[in-house]
């Protein structure tokens, strides 16, 4: 089974054979980049060599080379979900100080991680302090959940609320909405930090009715479900946006100090015993 390894890499010392292991090579990488399976083109003359040395069979031969390129497949696709998804990168799971959290969000965090709740259609609904790190949280979840395949998309409120009053004053909501509907999950960022019209907030009523039981939207809020009439300006506009949010949901409270605080006074500590000694 080896012979057949070494002939295809030209390893024999007659010059017919070398020429027809060229001519070989040639149009196996012509079928190959015909195919589009750029890995598999530039792995095989390496692992021609390791399947010689190790004495793999046909089928370990054929099995490292679709593994390649479904790695590299993957890896490319995470990549594109990463770029797409407006994430910003350095906020992850692996720099988030899980230690500050209570043990019943840590657990829930780490279902969060699995995915499941997208598969679900529920929401996941961040309330805390300013700076008791809801937004990194959720990039963290986020990231999580690209790297499982999953299309995510982050915006801040006031940029999301914008996007789609414009896409209304253009006549074309209904096709954002449309292009919306294809994330999986929609992380909305600082809900209620910043205060909008009535025609504002109706547009993003409209969102989270789209998405009802459709698609996950995940979002942060300083503000507690008993001031978010300050939000939709309307008690009934309220009350129908938090019945639609809060139907299929995870709730997670960060009532914590304010990371910020925390690290701004660490470092005035740290400075302050510096000058002393």
């Amino acid at each position: 089974m080896i012979t057949e390894f070494t002939g295809s890499t030209g390893s024999t010392g007659s010059t017919g054979s070398t020429g027809n292991a060229d001519d070989l090579k040639k149009k196996l990488n012509h079928r190959l980049k015909e195919l589009h399976l750029p890995a598999m083109r530039n792995s095989y003359p390496t692992l021609c060599e390791l399947a010689v040395k190790e004495s793999m069979s046909y089928e370990e031969f054929l099995l490292e080379l679709l593994e390649k390129e479904c790695d590299e497949r993957r890896s490319n696709r995470i990549h594109r979900l990463l770029r797409e998804s407006k994430l910003p990168l350095e906020k992850n799971l692996e720099n988030f100080e899980s230690k500050r959290l209570p043990l019943k969000v840590n657990h829930q965090v780490k279902a969060l991680t699995e995915g499941g709740f997208v598969e679900r259609h529920e929401n996941v609904l961040v309330f805390g302090n300013p700076g008791s790190g809801k937004t990194h949280l959720l990039c963290g979840i986020g990231q999580e959940l690209v790297h499982k395949g999953r299309r995510v998309l982050f915006s801040t409120c006031s940029l999301l609320v914008q996007d789609l009053l414009v896409a209304k004053k253009e006549l074309c909501l209904s096709r954002k909405l449309k292009k919306l509907s294809g994330y999986d999950a929609l992380i909305i960022d600082d809900i209620g930090y910043v205060q909008q019209d009535r025609e504002e907030m109706e547009v993003l009523f409209t969102l989270f009715a789209d998405r009802y039981e459709r698609g996950s939207v995940m979002l942060s809020s300083n503000l507690p479900f008993s001031k978010w009439e300050q939000i939709f300006k309307d008690p009934m506009v309220t009350a129908a946006a938090i019945d639609r949010l809060v139907h299929h949901s995870v709730i997670i409270e960060l009532n914590l100090e304010s990371y910020r605080m925390e690290q701004a006074l660490k470092s005035q500590k740290s400075k302050e015993e510096k000058e002393v000694k």
